[in-house]
């Protein structure tokens, strides 16, 4: 649509797609979490953890002492290592790995060591060193599975918002976008045009007065939202020669100097205090207010709009551009003004791809596709909550 759904269609993202994979990502990295989490239980989590830590002092001993306790170099550092690392593989028969780490230690039980002892007792240790990999991988699975469910919250925030626009999609699938809307378009557009043109030039050269005695006349007037001038400012076009003067002219009165002024103005300094604050409200003043807007309203609504505008429009435009104005009235009260209406709204308010789901019939396969994918994404996130 004009808004989420342009952004969608844009990147190219689907979030109906995208949510699916989302929660089959989710389901993988919840099962495989469950498979580790399983294998630890089943191990024992304690033994398992006490296996890690075994595994990890003896490398420490093993990677401290490695250059100082081979050959015959530092036998205190000798004498050390061997304590140490005897301490350091000590676990009971029945302990995980417990095989690996007597090994290990048999590697290094020698009156003189080399380097190669050093390295067949940490292939003797290769076997714990599995359980270390289970508790690493378990903590990545654990990182994976958040980020993954994160991700299909959001993913579900984005579908939910996707089913929305759909839905809202759908409920227009009653308009017949193969109307001529250009009938309804084209003198809505060359009167718009005609408008704004007309009320420039009679900013440009009528006084202002006349200008503010129409902003008056125009903001009583149902549907035309003018910004009335401040009063100091209208108070002082109402009372002041100058306000005889078009309003571009005193804008340019306005950047004279005081000495230059006087030749102009009975008061520089009360058209400065005026005029020159106002700036932007003077330079704002357009015919925008007398435009109709697009898509158009109801009928009924746009005939009496067209009703209060014509006198308003006729002070300012001339005959064409109020006869354009009457046209679209006439077309406001034909048979076919509705159908083709809604097909403008349509139209405007959806996108090319979501245009196209309308006239193919498709929308309603994809609300439903949308709501299904939903409900599994709704399920999934209730399943794999921790």
């Amino acid at each position: 649509m004009g808004g989420a759904g342009a952004t969608t269609e844009a990147s190219g993202a689907d979030p109906v797609a995208e949510a699916g994979e989302a929660a089959a990502t989710l389901r993988e990295r919840y099962d495989e979490l469950r498979r580790l989490e399983g294998r630890i239980a089943d191990l024992g989590r304690e033994r398992v953890e006490a296996a890690a830590d075994t595994y990890r002092r003896a490398h420490r001993v093993l990677d401290q002492y490695e250059g100082d306790a081979v050959g015959s170099g530092d036998f205190e550092a000798y004498v050390r290592f061997e304590g140490e690392f005897a301490n350091a593989v000590d676990v009971d028969d029945d302990a995980l790995a417990s095989d690996a780490f007597a090994a290990a230690d048999e590697a290094v039980d020698k009156k003189r060591l080399s380097e190669s002892d050093f390295e067949a007792a940490r292939d003797a240790l290769e076997p714990a060193g599995e359980y270390l990999d289970l508790l690493s991988d378990r903590d990545e699975a654990v990182d994976d599975y958040r980020i993954a469910r994160k991700d299909a919250r959001e993913a579900k925030k984005r579908l939910a918002a996707r089913l929305d626009e759909l839905r809202e999609v759908a409920d227009m699938a009653d308009a017949d976008l193969d109307s001529d809307v250009d009938r309804l378009r084209e003198p809505v557009e060359t009167y718009n045009e005609a408008v704004r043109e007309s009320f420039d030039d009679f900013f440009k050269s009528a006084s202002a007065r006349d200008v503010f005695a129409f902003l008056d006349r125009a903001d009583a007037t149902p549907f035309v939202d003018v910004d009335v001038p401040p009063t100091d400012l209208a108070d002082y076009v109402a009372e002041y020669e100058a306000g005889e003067e078009p309003l571009p002219t005193l804008l340019e009165y306005a950047d004279y100097s005081n000495s230059k002024l006087e030749h102009y103005v009975d008061d520089p300094g009360a058209l400065r205090t005026a005029v020159a604050v106002h700036r932007t409200y003077i330079e704002r003043l357009d015919g925008e207010p007398l435009t109709l807007g697009w898509p158009p309203a109801a009928g009924d609504e746009l005939a009496y709009e067209i009703d209060e505008l014509i006198p308003l429009v006729s002070r300012v435009a001339d005959d064409e551009t109020v006869a354009t104005l009457r046209a679209v009235r006439d077309l406001a009260r034909d048979g076919e003004y509705e159908r083709l209406r809604r097909a403008a709204e349509v139209r405007d308010a959806l996108d090319e791809p979501e245009l196209e789901l309308v006239r193919t019939g498709a929308v309603d396969d994809r609300v439903r596709e949308a709501e299904r994918t939903l409900e599994i994404v709704e399920d999934v996130l209730a399943e794999t909550e921790r």
